[in-house]
Parts: structure tokens; sequence; C-alpha cells
């Protein structure tokens, strides 16, 4: 009579933390028992967890062997496969799994995430989704398909994280994963319940510590950060190479934040790239030699930046990244005049029930121009949300083409389309219906047929800056959006994407007639009192004067989802304007391309 292993003793050292010893333990009893489907789980299971990936694969390919119609052999072995880089081989055995378990989405969400590894993403969303769909109660399947999703930008990623709450606890990778998506879609507020949340757990979990110090500063909560980070390299006094070149980047962009920039800059050089992809390491240096006046630098760093964004990004979406793609595809769709003639005439919302919208390109001063009407008692914003592009891609799903087709929209899809735009915004904002709702999202410049079908009596403004000056600024942005990082990825690139948008609002301006307000950059920086009290009366809201306390009232909101999070919280100054002589010899084969805008909004060169 054999001896049977002794299973419960092993998974209790394992439970106890003691891996090592959990599997040397398996192995003397392997020796005896080669074949047993529990000591072979066990063994491999230590191994993966030790990080010795190739042995963990051999002892769950060992199990597919045995037992070759037991799915969840194959699934391990599919995770194994992908820790180790054999991704073409994880998603062959996560494949198997799915095809002995068509039922479980458990299974979907594994082959899911060796798709995404391989960077086939459609692949990925279709065995991520099916996995919402086979169990709608999963947290796992609805966070790795929303990590699916943001990967391509895709604005269904923000509707599947919203029952987040109900998940908690998670294991930590997962809630680090669910917080690093919350930022990502714009709700990082709640990312910074889930790391509190998991702190509170796992206080020495030294990457929630990392992720909590990075999200305390993008709160603009540099003293937090900084005590974090403190507290953090004082406990952990050994770490691996990944954590401290983590650390020395954090270090890196608070130096920056309180105004090191030579401190920073001598960090960054030290260390170097986190990988051979880390493109934001090459941006933040970028932006801290243009602060020390070095533009020859600053431009090196940014070739170097772009070129490895492109790495990253072109497999996604090739299209955006090839040399003849048409930058902003969507300016190149609009609504002729035939089209506008078809539109019915249909009730809608007065100006004072109509949003107000700040639109401009990028890097134009429009988060800028929020904060200071969000200050106003009886402005409320919002922050920035992609809720048009939410909408359009709604109408085009259902076979509506936007904006060609909008005069197939009679009453009663109209008034479904503003209480699905309102029911967005009560999502991201708790309303005051005493104030009037202002939606700035820059690029809704080229939304604007849908918004005048929708809210043909809204007032806009548009925040206009040097071209030369909003297209650096643009050049010299981490851009996670495929279209916008492909646009931005060469000056010329930029400069075409600017003329581009700005020639489809004077169009689209010319068909619709809309009642905008224009806002320079320039002069506000120059004169902010009277620049509030131009969109006092503008708006017929009376007096200006909060307007002006902006920098306290962004400070309040903490979290700001745009690049210019660090700006909006210092008072008003005129330093980045003519940022752009600086860099005078890279702009001397763009300027022919901005010139019809620089004739235009009547700028000199």
């Amino acid at each position: 009579m054999t001896e049977a292993p002794a299973l419960n003793d092993i998974v209790n050292v394992l439970q106890q933390g003691n891996t090592a010893v959990a599997e040397q333990l398996c192995r003397e009893r392997l020796l005896r028992f080669p074949d047993d489907e529990g000591l072979l789980i066990l063994s491999s299971l230590c191994l993966q967890r030790q990080e010795r990936y190739a042995e963990a694969v051999r002892g769950y390919a060992r199990l597919t062997e045995l037992f070759p119609d037991r799915a969840a052999h194959w699934t391990n072995y599919a995770t194994a496969l992908r820790l180790a880089g054999r991704v073409d081989e994880a998603v062959e055995a996560a494949s198997k799994a799915v095809a002995l378990a068509p039922g479980e989405a458990t299974y979907y969400v594994m082959l899911g995430q060796a798709q995404l590894q391989k960077g086939d993403y459609d692949g990925a969303q279709t065995s991520l989704l099916k996995a919402c769909e086979l169990d709608p109660a999963s947290p796992e399947a609805h966070i790795h398909a929303a990590n699916a999703l943001a990967a391509v930008r895709d604005t269904q990623a923000y509707t599947l994280l919203r029952p987040w709450r109900s998940w908690l606890p998670l294991d930590a990778p997962e809630q680090l994963l669910l917080a690093h998506l919350l930022t990502t879609v714009g709700i990082a507020d709640e990312a910074y319940e889930v790391l509190s949340d998991l702190m509170q757990r796992a206080p020495m979990h030294l990457p929630t510590r990392l992720q909590l110090i990075g999200l305390l500063e993008r709160r603009n909560d540099l003293d937090a950060a900084e005590s974090l980070l403190a507290d953090t390299t004082a406990r952990f006094a050994a770490m691996d190479a990944h954590s401290t070149n983590e650390i020395a980047h954090l270090r890196a962009t608070l130096a920056k934040r309180r105004g090191n920039a030579e401190e920073a800059r001598r960090i960054l050089e030290s260390v170097g790239p986190r990988n051979d992809l880390d493109c934001a390491h090459y941006f933040l240096l970028a932006d801290i030699q243009d602060k020390l006046r070095d533009p020859a630098a600053a431009m090196e760093s940014l070739a170097i930046a772009h070129a490895r964004q492109r790495l990253e990004l072109a497999p996604i979406e090739p299209i955006f990244f090839e040399p003849n793609t048409v930058v902003l595809p969507a300016s190149k769709r609009f609504v002729t005049k035939e089209d506008h003639a078809r539109w019915p005439e249909l009730a809608a919302p007065e100006t004072r029930h109509s949003p107000v919208f700040v639109v401009g390109f990028p890097r134009s001063g429009t988060t800028l121009l929020e904060q200071m009407l969000d200050a106003h008692p009886k402005l409320q914003s919002m922050d920035e949300r992609p809720f048009f592009a939410i909408l359009n891609g709604e109408l085009e799903d259902l076979g509506v083409r936007v904006p060609e087709e909008l005069h197939r929209l009679n009453q009663r899809d109209c008034d479904e389309l503003r209480k699905r735009y309102l029911g967005l915004v009560a999502e991201k904002i708790r309303r005051r219906w005493d104030a009037q709702l202002v939606d700035k999202n820059p690029l809704n410049m080229l939304n604007l047929p849908l918004i005048t079908r929708l809210f043909p009596n809204a007032k806009l403004i548009l925040a206009l800056r040097h071209p030369c000056d909003a297209v650096l600024s643009n050049y010299m942005q981490s851009y996670r959006s495929c279209s916008l990082a492909g646009a931005c990825s060469t000056l010329e690139r930029t400069a075409r994407a600017y003329v581009a948008a700005m020639q489809a609002w004077l169009r689209d301006c010319e068909m619709f007639k809309p009642d905008v307000l224009m806002s320079r950059y320039e002069d506000l920086v120059e004169d902010p009192k009277r620049q509030a009290e131009r969109y006092a009366e503008f708006l017929g809201i009376g007096d200006a004067t909060e307007m002006l306390n902006y920098d306290k009232r962004a400070k309040e909101k903490g979290f700001i989802a745009t690049p210019s999070y660090t700006e909006v919280v210092q008072p008003i100054s005129a330093r980045r304007k003519d940022r752009w002589r600086r860099y005078e010899s890279a702009f001397e084969p763009v300027l022919p391309i901005l010139k019809p805008m620089l004739d235009h909004w009547g700028y000199e060169t």
C-alpha cells in the first residue's frame, strides 16, 4: 500500500508564504509520486510564485499531457507560458481551454490576456467581452475587458468599470490594475479610493505604494506624495531594479514640480528609461530640458520619445502612424449644404438650459479657461470627458453616419440623445441644477454638427493660441490616443493636424452659425481680469471676480485629467507665451504649413 502525498501539509506551508519550502516538499514527494495531479499543480504554482516561469511551464505541460481534457490545466499552462514570454504558445494553450469549456468565463479571460500581450487587440476584446457576457458579475472579466478596450481608447472601458465598489477587495494585482484603469479613464478620485483600500490591507506592498505616490502627484498633493516616498525609501532598503528605477522617476517628477529642474534632469539622465518602450521617460526629460532653456537637448529627447511611442502604439492602430495617412480623419467628415437643408425643424433647449462648450485645438488654454469658468458659482464643469465621442459611436452602431446623416434624427431621437448625454454627465459629477454646465473638450470643435443638432442655442468659447506655440506644446505631449499620438508624432504632422482642425471648424461655423466667443490665450495671460469680464458678459452670469480665484478652485478639485494639471493650480503666467521662438530653426519647414491659419487669426512670426 503506497503512502498518499501529504498535500495538506504542503498547502499549509504555501499559505504561510514559505514558497521555497513548499516547493522542496513537492520535489521530495514527486520522487515517489511523479504523476500525482495535486503535487504537480502545487509544484508548478510554487515555481510560478518564485518567478521561475520556465520550470513552471514544464510542470503545467506535464499536467496537460496526463489530463488533456482538463481545461484548468490548459489555462494554467497558458498563464505560465505568457509569463515566460512565449505568447504565441500561450494563446494556443488558452484557446484549447476555451474549446474544452466554452461556457466558462474564466478561460476567456485567460485567452484575452494572452491575446492582449501578443498585440491582438481585436481578438482580446472579443474574448474578454465574451467573458463579461458569460459572467456579468465577474470583476476579473470586467477589469481585463476594460484594460483591452482602454488600450485602444475605446470609451466603453469607462462603462465596464462602473460597479467597481462592489468588487472590493480584490487580489493586489487586479486591484492595482483597476486603479490604473480608473485613472486612465479620468476617474482618479475613485482610483485613489481603490489604492487607499489596498494600502490599508497591505501597507507594505511596494507596487501599491509606488502607484499611490504617482497618483498623489497627479492630484497635486505634493506634500503627501513626498511623505509617502520618503517613508517608502526608508522602509524598503533593498529593492529590485524595476522598483529602484520607478522610485527615481517619482523623485525626478517631484523635483520638477518643486522647481528644481536641474536635480530632476540629473536623476533622469543617471537612471535612464525603465524599458525599451519607455517613451514617458523621454517626454519628461524633454519637458525638463525645455524648462532649463536647452532646446537642442529637448528636441533630441522628443525624437526618441516619439520613436518609442510609435513602437508601442503603432501595432494597436497602425493607420494613424503611416507616413501618408490623413491626420485627424474626423476633420474630413462634414455636412453638405444639401444634407443640412434636410434637417427637420425640432424643438431644443434654450441657451440657459444648454451646456457651454469650450473647444479649441489641444494645448490652447482650454483647461485654464475651464477652471476659470468652474470657479464661478453659476457654472459647473466636469473635467474633460469624451461624451460626444460616445454619442457618435452609439449612433454609428445604429447605422447613422455622423455627421453626414444627422438629418435622419427626429424629435424623439434628439430628445433621447440629450437624455443620454445628461445621463453620462450625471455619472461623472453630482450635478448642481442651479448652475449651467460647462463641457470642455478641445476636439469637440470637430463635433460641431452634432452639438448644433442637439443644442442649437448653446454658447461656445473657442480657445486660441499662437499656432506655433500650440503645435510645439502638442508635439511635447505624450498622448495615449493612437489618433492624437500619430497626429503629433512630428512637428510637421502636428502642424497639419492643427490646420485640418481649424479648417474644419471654420467650414462648420460657416454652415451652422453658432454663437461663439473667441478667447486668445495671449490676451488671457496679459489681462485675466478683462478676459474674465468678457466671459461673464458673453454668458450673462454677472460679476466675474470669482473666476480670478481659479487656481484655488483647481487645487480643491484634486485630479485634473489633462496635461495642464500642473499649471492650472498656479497663478496665471505669461512664461509659456512665445515659447516656440526658442525652437525657430525647427519651425522653419513648418511655417509654410501654418501660414493660412497664422494669417487668418492674425498671428505674427
